[in-house]
């Protein structure tokens, strides 16, 4: 019988915010690849494209025509997941195998610059800066609607996440239940502190900066890292150092702090394969139902699909699909080559 290596032998590490196991198994890095390989899109497109939809002055799906931008844009989703309108559905199944649930909500696209070509690790600090004055907005502005309990800021960056169109911009989805993952994520948050009387995430930062194997990017007000129970090969997690749950809650220099690590990491996994590095991004912070919810910390996930190289992804298949999340590179060895990239985009070197 050996001795347990974490580096070298499979195990499964737990993530208290959702009530879920990960499997490990860091000896299959090892193994030869002769699957799937994806192109590469080109990264070099224009500042205008006369044929997007989301650049200025352009007309979009539904007829209407974007105004001249200069900075961050935003405009309900032509083909919206959410319908703002209130359903009556009168007939009780609550007690069957076929429940529904009406869901009433609004789904919103959020432009990141008038620039066809300008992606998160490319804008400088200031223009971020008013992406996130966009999500405060936002936030707040659909945060006082009666109906709505949560807003969704999120960002699908690249094809290979579905993205429809190369133009940068996310989304923000308001609706009236908690999302699944966020449900999961307040109910371990809420049994944490109610527990221990402390914030979860807050006493979790406290051990990783001391440990300091995960650690990412630190500066006075965020910290990203690798979260010890990752799934994707390079996944991320922004978290703030001060406890405050919301967007809203930003002092001036948090807000800039928030952009530069934003930047920063972004301009990171760009550099990692030198190219623009895919992901689904978002902010997870506290719900808009009116309640106090002091067991919140804001924090925001990265979750990007490449694994060895620009062209070779992790799939979720198989196991993943069928058993638990799995995941070859250790969150140690994925943050160490994180922290060792350069924070100045490969384009500028």
């Amino acid at each position: 019988m050996k001795n347990f290596d974490i580096n070298e032998d499979p195990h499964r590490r737990y993530n208290p915010l959702i009530n879920e196991w990960v499997l490990v198994s860091p000896h299959r890095s090892k193994r030869p690849w002769q699957g799937q390989k994806e192109t590469v899109p080109s990264d070099s497109l224009s500042e205008y494209d006369a044929s997007c939809y989301l650049c200025p002055e352009n007309i979009r799906a539904n007829g209407m025509t974007n105004p001249d931008y200069q900075n961050s844009y935003v405009f309900e989703n032509d083909f919206a997941a959410l319908k703002q309108e209130e359903i009556v559905f009168e007939k009780d199944i609550k007690d069957t195998f076929f429940k529904i649930q009406p869901e009433r909500g609004i789904s919103r696209v959020v432009c990141f610059s008038p620039k066809h070509n300008l992606t998160l690790p490319e804008m400088s600090i200031d223009a971020i800066e008013n992406v996130i004055c966009t999500w405060q907005k936002e936030y707040c502005d659909l945060g006082k609607m009666d109906y709505i309990n949560y807003v969704q800021i999120f960002e699908n960056k690249g094809s290979v996440m579905g993205c429809s169109n190369p133009h940068p911009h996310g989304q923000i989805w308001a609706q009236s239940s908690l999302p699944t993952e966020v449900e999961k994520t307040q109910n371990n948050l809420k049994t944490y502190f109610d527990k221990k009387g402390t914030n979860l995430l807050q006493d979790y930062l406290l051990e990783e900066l001391r440990l300091n194997e995960r650690i990412v990017i630190e500066n006075d007000h965020f910290v990203a890292l690798v979260p010890f129970w990752a799934i994707w090969p390079y996944e991320t997690m922004i978290i703030s150092k001060r406890h405050f749950g919301k967007i809203t809650d930003f002092t001036s220099d948090e807000k800039t702090s928030f952009a530069t690590v934003l930047k920063q990491l972004t301009s990171k996994y760009d550099n990692l394969f030198e190219t623009s590095f895919p992901y689904s991004s978002g902010i997870h912070q506290t719900p808009t139902d009116g309640e106090e919810h002091p067991e919140w910390q804001f924090h925001m996930h990265f979750y990007p699909p490449l694994l060895r190289s620009a062209t070779v992804k992790k799939f979720m298949v198989g196991y993943e699909m069928l058993g638990e999340s799995q995941r070859d590179i250790t969150a140690e060895k994925s943050a160490t080559v994180l922290k060792n990239l350069s924070i100045k985009h490969y384009k500028q070197q």
